[in-house]
């Protein structure tokens, strides 16, 4: 196999996505009948990139988007005072810290080269998180500040929307320190207690892309589903599907997922209930996230996503601005191999996953999801 270098290097920035899982009790209307409880027992919010834009057009995503320095300002010090606070600001005792592949050296925000940070990280992508949550679906994962957090209570609401949501919004697009005067003037917090850590996803090398992004995903789990306002500028359209709905509505090309959201959905997709998934959660707090590189293999008829723990995975910082290519057939590479950790990719709409690995710190990686021999 050869690796083909791209000339300069990719521009890194740092962001946040939040899974939002809820449970479904909506009641119906004899007008517009409330659809039957999904077999997961719980969907997630789906929103729809406008085709417009430079990153991922038209992709169902969920919520998220790039840090930015307000998300990490000194001001938020004095709305989580006088009952939260520096260093872990109620969240729990930090989970490990792991030296693990990839390090970047220049991601735009990066603590490790910013002093201007004044929160810790846990705090201010949890904090972006909300916020891009807010500005693209309209939602609310606010806590009134007088109102102690207790995670293990169970999944929470999100905030009833403000008079005044449309007009708050465009301030906060405009300028992401207007979600802190949003929060005053609401008298509440980002709930950052709600989002616990999932994994985090760098973006892969591409030849001709440029944009590059490494993202925290958090998991937050909601009694119901809140209604959602999509900005109509990134994001036109949204569904709530549970994972089993949102894998068919990609197999019939109702909707495209990037391989890191169909990953999660399929991995998602091991939970019973809502329940389920939220004690898990709680239950693996101590481990935090796994961060993967995926690293991309073009074979003579389609492409593989290679993840940590398959046998064709190196962790080697060349492969920051690389890939691997082989003049042999998917098929070929697919027989040779036995440790397995790879999203195999035979057409936009047709993706399967192959993991023979053990999982690793209590997390869980979905089932072997092969679907190409029914849909090729």
């Amino acid at each position: 196999m050869s690796g083909s270098l791209r000339p300069g290097p990719s521009r890194w920035r740092q962001a946040a996505s939040v899974v939002l899982a809820a449970g479904w009790t909506r009641p119906g209307t004899a007008i517009q009948p409330s659809p039957p409880p999904p077999a997961e027992g719980f969907r997630l919010l789906l929103l729809q990139r406008s085709g417009r834009q430079g990153f991922m057009p038209g992709a169902h995503v969920f919520p998220g988007g790039v840090l930015d320095a307000a998300d990490r300002s000194a001001d938020w010090l004095g709305l989580f005072a006088p009952h939260h606070g520096p260093p872990r600001f109620g969240l729990g005792p930090a989970p490990v810290r792991r030296a693990a592949f990839p390090s970047l050296p220049h991601v735009a925000g990066d603590s490790n080269a910013d002093s201007t940070w004044t929160l810790p990280e846990d705090v201010a992508f949890r904090i972006c998180a909300v916020r891009e949550a807010f500005e693209e679906a309209g939602v609310l994962l606010l806590r009134p500040r007088t109102s102690p957090p207790d995670p293990a209570s169970g999944p929470g609401l999100a905030l009833e929307p403000p008079p005044g949501l449309a007009a708050w919004r465009a301030r906060v697009r405009r300028d992401p320190s207007h979600f802190l005067r949003l929060c005053e003037h609401l008298d509440c917090t980002p709930d950052i207690w709600a989002l616990h850590d999932w994994s985090g996803w760098l973006t892969p090398f591409w030849r001709g892309g440029t944009r590059r992004f490494d993202t925290a995903f958090f998991l937050c789990c909601l009694r119901e589903p809140p209604p959602v306002y999509p900005d109509l500028a990134e994001v036109v359209g949204c569904q709530w599907s549970s994972p089993s709905e949102a894998t068919e509505s990609f197999l019939s090309k109702e909707i495209w997922l990037a391989p890191p959201q169909f990953y999660e959905v399929r991995r998602l997709a091991n939970f019973a209930s809502l329940s389920d998934l939220h004690r898990f959660c709680l239950d693996r707090a101590l481990e935090g996230p796994e961060r993967w590189l995926p690293i991309i293999l073009l074979t003579a008829d389609g492409t593989l996503h290679i993840l940590p723990g398959d046998e064709l995975y190196l962790e080697d910082s060349d492969f920051f601005e690389n890939l691997m290519s082989t003049e042999k057939k998917t098929e070929e590479i697919m027989k040779e191999g036995k440790q397995f950790h790879r999203i195999v990719i035979y057409g936009r709409h047709l993706y399967d996953i192959h993991v023979t690995v053990q999982s690793k710190y209590k997390h869980v990686y979905p089932k072997n999801s092969v679907l190409s021999k029914s849909h090729l």
